[in-house]
């Protein structure tokens, strides 16, 4: 499957990247294809295209804060869910986003 995700934190920094690198090995592990963007203290980094979105199975949204510019996924399942939870639990919460488009 094709997964997006887009990361972020208020301040930004650890937990925004830190939840990135958990879905990326979790991702890895389960045997998905995953791109994840992340918006911190640095900007936007790795974007995800408006064409990668709508390509995309699902979007696993793990934020804190709302993204910046949304309207690029509006086209595009989306699971929801904090940093925190995403740095634990990666690989269940790829599981129930999966589990929520079918």
């Amino acid at each position: 499957m094709k997964i997006i995700a887009l990361t972020s934190c208020p301040v930004g920094m650890a937990h925004t990247y830190m939840a990135a690198a958990a879905l990326k090995k979790a991702a890895k592990k389960l045997g998905h294809e995953i791109k994840v963007e992340t918006q911190g203290s640095m900007g936007i980094r790795d974007k995800i295209s408006k064409e990668e979105a709508d390509n995309a199975d699902v979007m696993i949204l793990a934020a804190d804060v709302a993204p910046l510019e949304a309207e690029r996924f509006a086209n595009v399942p989306k699971y929801e869910t904090g940093t925190s939870i995403a740095i634990r639990k990666a690989e269940k919460i790829i599981n129930e986003a999966l589990a929520s488009i079918k």
